[in-house]
């Protein structure tokens, strides 16, 4: 979370770290929000590569400063320092919930921490995460459905291809989703756009880019919590797709 006056980010830090959340959705909402990627250092570059021909889906905020540091990033954002980055920050504990991979398959899911896991060989990004914009989105009078209902943002896998980038050649996009009446989607899109950092407006919406993403069943999101009360009967109110900072995850594990 990029850090101004206040202490909200690093407080809700200290809440991960502590095991006291499992989803930041709604919190620090002044903050931009990163989703978090680790890889041993001889992908880095790929990985930087892949962010740098990717930028909706994977809007790169920040990087290790170096391989091996937990503590210490590296600004990938014009006109913000390292500084102003994360303070007191712990890559190892800082998020509430981490999924390990090795080798593609997941071994470890929902663990609290990755202190065992963490070498002097890692390089941790920060990908920009679409729960920045929520809190504008609320303001406006146009909550997220699901922040309304106390639950994940449903987030889809889409036949959409990344361009490759070294040996991450074989990436889709993945979208998530926030149902909204039709009648609000250029508003939505307008609230939406600046927030560049964190995937801007939205890719796609209405019932027709469901067939048009490749999303199978709009039930059966990949990740994050199925959608409640969305009916493909109803055209007033429709989904609405966004790029994903889970993206690079799928890239990753492919």
């Amino acid at each position: 979370m990029i850090e101004s006056g206040d202490n909200a980010a690093l407080s809700t830090r200290l809440l991960a770290r502590n095991n006291r959340i499992t989803l930041t959705s709604g919190l620090a909402p002044k903050y931009l929000q990163a989703n978090l990627i680790i890889l041993p250092s001889r992908f880095a570059s790929d990985f930087l590569l892949l962010c740098h021909r990717n930028p909706v889906p994977c809007p790169l905020l920040a990087s290790s400063s170096t391989p091996g540091s937990a503590t210490a990033l590296k600004s990938h954002l014009p006109g913000v320092s390292d500084a102003a980055i994360a303070s007191a920050l712990d890559i190892c504990t800082d998020v509430p919930l981490y999924m390990v991979y090795d080798d593609g398959k997941l071994v470890k899911s929902h663990c609290s921490d990755i202190a065992k896991e963490w070498t002097d060989d890692h390089v941790a990004f920060l990908i920009g995460c679409s729960y920045s914009f929520e809190a504008a989105l609320t303001a406006a009078g146009l909550p997220p459905r699901h922040t309304v209902m106390g639950r994940n943002v449903p987030m889809y896998a889409t036949n959409i291809p990344l361009c490759a980038a070294g040996v991450f050649t074989s990436g889709t996009y993945v979208v998530s989703m926030r149902p909204y009446r039709r009648t609000d989607i250029e508003k939505v899109r307008a609230l939406t756009r600046p927030y560049v950092s964190t995937h801007g407006e939205p890719v796609a919406w209405g019932w027709d880019a469901v067939k048009r993403l490749g999303i199978k069943d709009i039930n059966a999101p990949e990740f994050g919590d199925m959608p409640l009360d969305l009916d493909s009967a109803d055209d007033e109110i429709i989904p609405v797709f966004w790029g994903c900072g889970v993206t690079p995850q799928l890239a990753g594990i492919c």
